[in-house]
């Protein structure tokens, strides 16, 4: 069997979303949240703002620890509607907004990987585009499922992984799991190039 190197795995993020996808890969990790400011600037494109932060919360973490064999993963995702980029919502006003914008359109969501190694300060860094196309959606069902699911802290005001799907004509991309926080796809090719593979994995 193919022998396996020893390196801790780091989660930099405290969205129990993320945390839920990879536990699917059944490797041990832990949960960090980085302490960096996710403001996007002025001039600053969606595709060039997520790939920044997710590689800045992975090194604010990397600085926070010492040399030991740690592998870092830092993601961020940004909703793009005719290359208006939307946040989220915070509360049910600012959603009811967003998805009664997005009815009947499509909308781009862009989610970025950078998985950093802490010892030799080497990182794959990726982006992920998946599309949303929503249904006319009515007062009445909009205001519905946001009661139902209060998606207040999710970019695009959805969780796709429940009754948010039933907001969808359509989507389109080649990882469902981005929309959803984190790139299982990619975040597995990165994890196979820094010697974490999850089809051998042998806990230590």
């Amino acid at each position: 069997m193919e022998k396996i190197v020893s390196k801790k795995l780091i989660l930099g993020s405290s969205s129990p979303y993320r945390k839920s996808l990879l536990k699917r890969l059944n490797i041990p990790f832990t949960c960090i949240s980085p302490n960096i400011d996710e403001t996007i600037y002025e001039s600053e494109t969606a595709s060039n703002a997520v790939k920044r932060l997710a590689y800045e919360k992975a090194t604010n973490i990397a600085n926070t620890l010492n040399d030991k064999p740690y592998l870092i993963i830092g993601s961020d995702q940004i909703a793009v509607l005719e290359e208006t980029i939307l946040g989220k919502p915070g509360n049910l006003e600012k959603a009811y907004s967003q998805l009664s914008l997005f009815s009947g359109k499509k909308v781009n969501f862009l989610t970025s990987l950078c998985v950093l190694d802490k010892q030799t300060q080497k990182y794959e860094l990726s982006i992920n585009s998946y599309s949303v196309y929503f249904r006319k959606l009515t007062h009445n069902e909009i205001l519905y499922y946001l009661q139902t699911e209060q998606p207040f802290d999710c970019a695009g005001s959805f969780k796709c992984e429940g009754l948010g799907i039933a907001l969808f004509e359509k989507m389109e991309g080649s990882d469902p799991n981005s929309l959803i926080g984190l790139p299982l796809i990619d975040l597995c090719n990165a994890l196979r190039k820094m010697g974490l593979n999850p089809l051998s994995y042998e806990s230590s």
